[in-house]
């Protein structure tokens, strides 16, 4: 699933501090409409990188769809900014429709707790070294950060080889792409490592949960719901996770402390 297309980075002129001017890189949105069985669920403002991942992992995550084969035809539309998805039987759409999701932090519909009831996860004993290593691949990884800023990370991990990685201006947009990409490519979540720039808010730890990924990894905070969300699911929870420092807010006694 590479760059369909979009041109995420722009240049702009601004003034520095003595009043010269100077040009610099800005990251740039896109609104995204997404169509399911001709009706409008959403219009995401995004990169644009990865619009089908981005639509498919959005209705996964939102659990408008349960699985990739439900779904009939996908056709995107850069000129018109749409993607239209169309499923094998007409959904009876029994959620509330948005009409715009800003690049923030929410998107405004809850996801249903009671759709974790179900799962249970675990993984094998992970060495703290590992997750040094991998943190120090996905450091250099970030090529939009670096050259612009303004943009969340979300990675699939598998130990320390990167499988998806994606830069988008909201976070939910990143973790939904890779949940995307994790169908399109069938994916399973069971041995996978998941990153995020992002802080692990419930809804966060809930999207990683229902894509069945047992370790989340984050350089940012964490929410007390996140963290019980995670012991409920059994999510190994790591966070402030950057360089050689981190904080496991759940562990399930797998964490191999083996680097001082």
């Amino acid at each position: 699933m590479k760059n369909v297309g979009a041109i995420p980075i722009r240049a702009v002129t601004v003034l520095d501090k003595c009043g010269q001017a100077c040009t610099v890189l800005v990251v740039d949105e896109m609104p995204l409409t997404l169509f399911l069985d001709n009706q409008k669920i959403v219009t995401l403002m995004t990169l644009g990188n990865y619009p089908e991942a981005l639509a498919v992992g959005y209705l996964r995550n939102q659990t408008f769809i349960k699985t990739l084969p439900e779904i009939r035809s996908i056709q995107i539309s850069l000129e018109n900014k749409t993607v239209e998805i169309d499923t094998l039987d007409n959904l009876d759409m029994k959620k509330p429709v948005l009409s715009t999701v800003q690049s923030g932090c929410g998107q405004g519909l809850s996801l249903d707790i009671d759709n974790l009831e179900d799962i249970h996860l675990s993984h094998p004993p992970l060495k703290q070294s590992l997750i040094y290593t991998l943190l120090d691949t996905l450091a250099q990884s970030n090529q939009i950060h670096r050259q612009a800023g303004g943009v969340h990370t979300c990675a699939l991990c598998q130990m320390s080889d990167i499988l998806g990685f994606v830069e988008d201006v909201g976070r939910h947009n990143a973790i939904d792409t890779i949940a995307g990409l994790m169908w399109l490519n069938d994916w399973s979540g069971e041995d996978k490592i998941f990153y995020t720039t992002g802080r692990l808010t419930s809804e966060m730890v809930m999207k990683v949960a229902l894509m069945r990924i047992p370790v989340l990894l984050s350089r940012s905070g964490v929410t007390y719901k996140g963290i019980e969300i995670a012991k409920k699911v059994g999510i190994t929870l790591i966070a402030h996770a950057k360089g050689q420092h981190l904080l496991v807010f759940n562990d399930n006694k797998t964490i191999v402390f083996d680097t001082n």
